[in-house]
């Protein structure tokens, strides 16, 4: 888990709508040896607060890298990002990173190493296993844990910063059925939890595989293909077989499995 502010090369504040908490302006990301590959062409996207946004499409088509773009852990070659000067974002991996430490002291040093007092992380680290009802385990060396289980803990550490935005990494890819559940069905409700300052609940960017996670969870679905946006459409347009035709062909054949 990755919690951001604006850093040096981001246009924090700047242009930047009130209800907008992402932003991306013609931007093309570079990666590997002499930045060779263009991981991300011409992105131009706004993600205002409250949304929840899916991106998909083949593997290596652009997903992780998207994420990782908006959250300022990737240079950017060309183009803007912007972002509101409050804002705060926590990213979370598909494959969760655990400290050889108790569940609770994992969660203690994320929240100290994000600002919050050491003397104040114990209590917020007690209030964030109880939300994702993991205070059984607290105690428990967090590498010994499950992957569902660790995925949790990895909630728990954002959860309790109260980021406006959550990024979300293919979170449930690598978990059984049953752990996916209980992992999405959190994902569900911090989307529509109101945080403890009263603003409004925070925004959601979601890469996945599941086309049915995709329909339970998104509000907006962003198609993406060899580092390209082919289409951005409200979910339920995204699903009407019809329209996706007309909008983009290769989102069309993602969709029908003709393409993975």
């Amino acid at each position: 888990m990755r919690i951001a502010r604006p850093t040096e090369g981001s246009a924090a504040g700047a242009t930047v709508r009130q209800d907008t908490v992402l932003e991306l302006q013609d931007v093309n990301v570079s990666l590997g040896p002499a930045a060779q590959v263009e991981a991300l062409r011409n992105i131009t996207l706004t993600i205002d607060a409250g949304e929840r946004v899916a991106l998909v499409g083949p593997n290596g088509c652009g997903k992780s890298t998207l994420l990782r773009a908006l959250h300022g852990l990737l240079p950017i070659a060309s183009g803007e990002r912007r972002v509101p000067q409050a804002s705060r974002i926590a990213m979370l991996f598909q494959r969760p990173h655990m400290l050889r430490m108790s569940v609770r002291r994992n969660l203690q040093l994320g929240l100290w190493l994000s600002g919050v007092p050491w003397a104040q992380t114990r209590g917020r680290a007690q209030q964030a296993l109880v939300r994702v009802d993991l205070v059984h385990l607290a105690d428990r060396n967090g590498r010994a844990l499950s992957g569902g289980q660790q995925q949790r803990v990895a909630l728990a550490r954002a959860w309790a910063l109260q980021p406006d935005v959550w990024l979300l990494d293919e979170p449930t890819a690598s978990l059984d059925p049953h752990a996916k559940r209980d992992v999405e069905a959190l994902i569900a409700d911090f989307g529509d939890e109101l945080p403890a300052t009263g603003r409004r609940p925070p925004t959601l960017v979601l890469a996945s595989h599941n086309l049915g996670q995709v329909k339970r969870l998104a509000s907006r679905v962003i198609y993406l293909e060899q580092g390209r946006v082919l289409a951005d459409l409200p979910v339920h347009d995204f699903f009407n077989q019809d329209l996706l035709e007309q909008r983009s062909p290769q989102a069309s054949a993602f969709v029908k499995g003709e393409t993975t």
